[in-house]
């Protein structure tokens, strides 16, 4: 994922941007056109979260969300194509504010990092700032193999749940 520069004639949409700060570290920034609470539910929310999180083009859908959304609370996520070839997602919330911050690990291996992610209310829109810390560069390398074609799409099928919870929430 390369970084935007605001006078791109595109940077009215919404990009997302990511900036590797240190050996360990990313940044990845995103507005969404939806208030914090709405994009904080998306986030938190099992049923919710299922609708966007796996990227569709990868054909490999969420089979399960479980979330415990509190200090000390777990999730775990499994995707597949079906149970007996899945995988999960596992840790536990570090720190939950609501519609503002959401903190926890990523423990389903020892290269996992620790996520923060913070939702910050501008008008009508929220940016939301994802920051992780691998425990070493090479994981973070690895990490980044993955994300580069994912999140992007991830967050476009955010956008569109968005849209849907907004219009809902307005009684449109």
């Amino acid at each position: 994922m390369a970084a935007r520069d605001e006078r791109d004639p595109t940077a009215g949409q919404n990009h997302t941007n990511a900036e590797r700060k240190s050996d360990r570290e990313l940044v990845i920034t995103r507005i969404f056109d939806a208030p914090a609470r709405l994009v904080f539910e998306a986030w938190t929310r099992p049923a919710l979260f299922m609708q966007w999180w796996a990227p569709k083009s990868m054909g490999v859908p969420l089979l399960s969300c479980e979330m415990d959304v509190r200090i000390g609370g777990t999730y775990r996520v499994v995707f597949g194509r079906d149970l007996s070839e899945s995988a999960a997602f596992v840790g536990r919330y570090l720190d939950v504010v609501p519609n503002t911050r959401l903190v926890w690990t990523n423990e389903e291996s020892d290269d996992g990092a620790v996520t923060t992610v913070t939702f910050e209310e501008k008008g009508s829109r929220t940016l939301l700032t994802l920051h992780e810390l691998y425990p070493t560069k090479e994981a973070l390398d690895e990490a980044l193999a993955g994300m580069e074609e994912g999140m992007p799409e991830q967050f476009a099928q955010l956008d569109e749940l968005l849209l849907t919870l907004a219009t809902r929430a307005s009684g449109a």
